[in-house]
């Protein structure tokens, strides 16, 4: 017998079921978000949420003397000093290192012993570390009740004797015009995930877009093997050759320069982990130093190929600890010379013109960021611009970035710009394009499509921070 579902009979119960559909999904929204009241922390602007910590050196000797100044902030959401926040807050410390003072803070409360202080603090304070006789690797936790835990990690080294690379006296390239550049390497990714973009309610382009605003150059990271298991993109291989060949061609037609930055891992490359890729694992240091310059020759010459190649190349990403660990970390700085040299042999080997930067992590740390190039320079290392990365939370105040960039411009032959960088765009791009001694190249923000303080919203409109750019790009003569 066929039933008629349109009578009263079966509508009134389809209209039941319907009714207790919707409040069994009442109640699983209830208990979902009263789970999320209990885990997530709902926080405002001025309300404590972490502490930060600011190293002045991630790199320090290991000859049992040397100190490092450490900058100590409760911050808020916004990244911003909780003046008034008061916390007992404990620093932890593994390795060859020990605490022989903290300025600005309560220490007749304070309990110590080698490893762990416990001190009360107001807004910040200022902590000194020693180093101990040995190399290694220094880690500081800073832990407060109902905060975030600031962590940070420093290198120590004993350098030894340099040993020249090369016998020749490099005289550096100079950077024609000024860069404004972004680092766009997510774009196919978030392409390939049906991301769009629009500029005032028009369509385009991502790079179209940026360089209608003002930007001249793009930078694309490049890893090894990216689709490896363990690789930055696993089974699809973004940011490897290929999908960077394709991304070239289209700087190229953009009208555009384009740089290049070699990480020379599967994965993400800085100053925390530089593991070399899996291919060039167990091989003996000759044997890596030519693997890492066929690898160069082969990005390079297959670029060349199709007509794109890259007019600006980083032999490493944010290398101030070193890169290829173990063997080029910073504690072996003659192999990181070697290692570094082998790789500008490779981009100089099938375009001598491309320009070479070294990149390191150190916007606000002068004193690291001296020892780095200084060690650089004494095994005749050849390179043409100092890249920095700033990060207010990582790398100190605007100020801090502007006495580096100086010291760096008047004491080295390079010219120096800022590589990455994220927040205070107006404010570091003044920095920026005026380093003293006609020396100031420009700037490459990082990702900016869809990270951080990014230029497009979430929905890939573009926002109010892309408007910043036009002007920027005509008061410095951006072309």
């Amino acid at each position: 017998m066929i039933k008629n579902l349109n009578s009263p009979r079966y509508a009134d119960r389809k209209n039941w079921i319907i009714v207790l559909i919707i409040l069994i999904c009442c109640i699983i929204a209830s208990i979902s978000n009263a789970q999320g009241r209990r885990t997530r922390r709902v926080t405002l602007p001025g309300q404590p949420i972490e502490i930060q910590l600011t190293p002045y050196k991630t790199t320090m000797l290991g000859n049992g003397r040397d100190t490092a100044l450490i900058s100590v902030k409760i911050i808020d959401k916004d990244v911003k000093e909780v003046a008034n926040a008061k916390k007992l807050i404990t620093f932890h410390i593994k390795g060859d290192a020990r605490i022989i003072n903290i300025h600005n803070a309560n220490l007749k409360e304070t309990t110590n012993n080698d490893t762990v202080w416990t001190v009360p603090v107001t807004g910040s304070c200022w902590l000194v570390l020693q180093a101990g006789p040995s190399r290694g690797i220094i880690k500081l936790d800073a832990t407060a009740d109902s905060l975030y835990t600031g962590s940070t990690e420093i290198h120590t080294v004993q350098p030894g004797t340099p040993h020249p690379v090369t016998n020749t006296n490099y005289v550096p390239r100079k950077v024609q015009g000024k860069i404004l550049g972004a680092d766009i390497s997510f774009l196919p990714e978030l392409e390939s995930k049906g991301e769009k973009f629009s500029d005032n309610g028009t369509p385009g382009d991502a790079i179209e877009i940026l360089k209608a605003h003002g930007f001249n150059y793009i930078r694309l990271r490049i890893f090894n093997e990216p689709a490896n298991p363990k690789g930055y993109s696993p089974g699809k291989g973004f940011c490897d050759l290929e999908h960077t060949k394709v991304m070239a061609k289209r700087i190229k037609a953009a009208g555009m320069k384009f740089l290049l930055d070699f990480h020379y891992s599967d994965y993400w490359a800085d100053p925390q982990q530089q593991n070399k890729p899996a291919a060039w694992v167990g091989q003996d240091f000759t044997t890596l130093k030519k693997s890492l310059y066929d690898y160069t020759v082969k990005v390079m010459t297959e670029l060349k190929a199709q007509g794109t190649t890259p007019d600006m190349v980083q032999v490493g990403n944010e290398i101030n600890h070193g890169m290829v660990w173990p063997d080029g970390a910073i504690n072996n700085l003659d192999s990181l010379a070697q290692l570094i040299y082998s790789g500008v042999q490779g981009v100089k080997a099938v375009s001598p013109s491309t320009i070479i930067m070294l990149h390191v992590a150190l916007g606000g740390q002068n004193a690291e960021a001296r020892f780095f190039l200084d060690n650089m320079t004494a095994r005749k290392v050849p390179f043409d611009v100092i890249g920095l990365s700033y990060y207010p939370k990582w790398h100190g105040t605007p100020e801090d970035l502007k006495n580096n960039m100086a010291d760096l411009a008047k004491r080295y032959k390079q010219e120096v710009m800022v590589a990455e960088y994220s927040q205070l765009k107006q404010e570091v791009n003044d920095i920026a394009f005026t380093a003293p001694g006609k020396k100031a190249v420009g700037s490459f923000i990082w990702e900016p499509l869809s990270t951080w303080e990014g230029v497009f919203d979430r929905d890939g409109k573009s926002n109010a921070y892309l408007n910043i750019y036009p002007g920027i790009a005509k008061e410095y003569g951006v072309k």
